[in-house]
């Protein structure tokens, strides 16, 4: 199995990096573009470096990179994810805008009909926000802020972006474990 993975600036680095831990763990092989602010906010908001994140995936590129392999429909990939998702990155996607590998990867995501899920990290959200989601979820993009569930009576940090993470295999159709599932009330 193949994923593409972007990280973008938005605060919520945590939800990228967990998310590719959690893909190599499940011997997914991960296709892996920065940012240019990602490895600013991944420095400022986990004390990582982006470069020792990157041993976590198959292969990295660079954001200018419109050449790599992730950038053409013929790369088969069973889904790209968008952890943590920036307004600047979601707007552009809205708009066909691919102006550089991310935006580039996810529209032809779109457009091969494969699996394009976002994980948009801003609040509160006003009206072109909203517009700009609705417009993607219409193009077939799964628009999935990463909104914590408290019905697993989380106690962690950790518990909280797990669960969150979990989800998003699950869209993926990857089997894990990472967080009790609801069984009911």
């Amino acid at each position: 199995m193949r994923v593409v993975m972007a990280i973008t600036g938005a605060t919520g680095a945590v939800y990228g990096i967990t998310l590719l831990r959690e893909l190599a763990r499940a011997g997914v092989e991960t296709h892996l573009v920065y940012s240019k602010w990602a490895r600013r906010t991944i420095e400022l908001e986990t004390g990582y470096k982006a470069g020792a994140i990157d041993a976590l995936a198959a292969r990295v590129y660079n954001e200018d990179d419109l050449a790599a392999p992730i950038s053409s429909g013929s790369f088969k990939h069973e889904g790209m994810v968008i952890a943590p998702c920036s307004m600047k990155t979601l707007s552009a996607l809205a708009a066909g805008y691919a102006d550089n590998l991310i935006s580039r990867a996810a529209d032809v995501t779109l457009k091969e009909k494969r699996r394009l899920v976002l994980l948009p990290r801003e609040t509160p959200l006003h009206e072109i926000h909203l517009e700009n989601m609705l417009r993607l979820a219409r193009a077939g993009a799964v628009i999935m802020p990463p909104v914590p569930a408290f019905y697993h009576r989380p106690t962690t940090i950790t518990d909280l972006v797990l669960q969150t993470v979990g989800r998003v295999m699950d869209l993926l159709n990857i089997e894990n474990n990472l967080a009790p599932r609801w069984q009911g009330g």
